[in-house]
């Protein structure tokens, strides 16, 4: 018996670990290349929309950062089906530390002096400065770390809220409602958080600019969300058949029972 219990439990350390790998790889990538804009018209060979609404002018232009992050909130919502809102707190506090690790020692590298040969073997025919290059793209200002952090952490908290909120109501039923609605609602917040206080309050960005690029960001994550609900069917699956329909019944019942 306590032979068994052992395993079960190390199959579900190993599951949490495993989620958490996925959870805080794509977020940190995320945080580090979202800081390149890009034109999603020009990427696919089209002329820049340049559409006036009462946006401004409103091109596809989104953060690089918006196209892995569905597997952040997918993978959360994964951690939050098996081990409650008390999961989802614990992973989202423990990547929000390791993201402002990771920035404090990139940050780091970029002040450290170049080697002259590699600054001589890079700079090609047009006398290019690989060194400017490294820390104009690595170091992100001040305002981009605050902006980052402040929505991650706002945005899975209430991911994690309405997920529980939404399972309630459903009684445990309709996987795909509480995944996709506690996403929809939770990115929201998360694309117009961190773009306006990263380029606006501490950039230079207008008023237009920020709306129609947090805006393209949402609608991006908004139809990912639910192209990509069958991949939350296919996860409960292999993990009901990973840890075996009686613990995972068990963990499910404690994860809808946290107040």
């Amino acid at each position: 018996m306590n032979s068994k219990f052992s395993i079960l439990s190390s199959k579900r350390n190993k599951l949490f670990i495993f989620l958490f790998g996925i959870f805080l790889s794509n977020a940190i990538v995320a945080e580090i290349i979202g800081v390149k804009i890009f034109s999603v018209e020009s990427t696919f060979g089209f002329k820049p929309l340049h559409l006036q609404t009462f946006l401004g002018t409103w091109d596809i232009n989104q953060t690089a950062g918006a196209l892995n992050w569905p597997f952040v909130f997918i993978t959360s919502d994964i951690i939050n089906e098996y081990f409650g809102k008390r999961g989802v707190k614990r992973v989202s506090y423990l990547a929000a530390g390791f993201i402002a690790y990771c920035f404090i020692v990139i940050y780091g590298a970029t002040l450290l002096t170049p080697a002259p040969f590699w600054l001589e073997v890079n700079k090609g025919t047009d006398n290019f400065n690989i060194d400017y290059a490294f820390g104009k793209i690595f170091r992100q200002g001040l305002g981009i770390i605050i902006g980052s952090l402040t929505a991650f952490l706002i945005s899975q908290l209430l991911d994690a809220y309405i997920f529980h909120a939404i399972r309630k109501v459903t009684n445990g039923k309709k996987i795909w409602l509480r995944a996709t609605g506690s996403t929809l609602v939770s990115q929201l917040i998360d694309s117009f958080v961190v773009i306006g206080i990263a380029f606006v309050l501490f950039g230079n960005w207008t008023i237009d600019q920020w709306l129609s690029t947090s805006l393209n960001s949402y609608l991006y994550k908004f139809f990912t969300a639910i192209l990509l609900t069958p991949i939350i069917y296919l996860a409960h699956n292999l993990i009901d058949k990973y840890l075996g329909n009686e613990v995972t019944d068990k963990l499910q019942v404690e994860a809808a029972s946290e107040e």
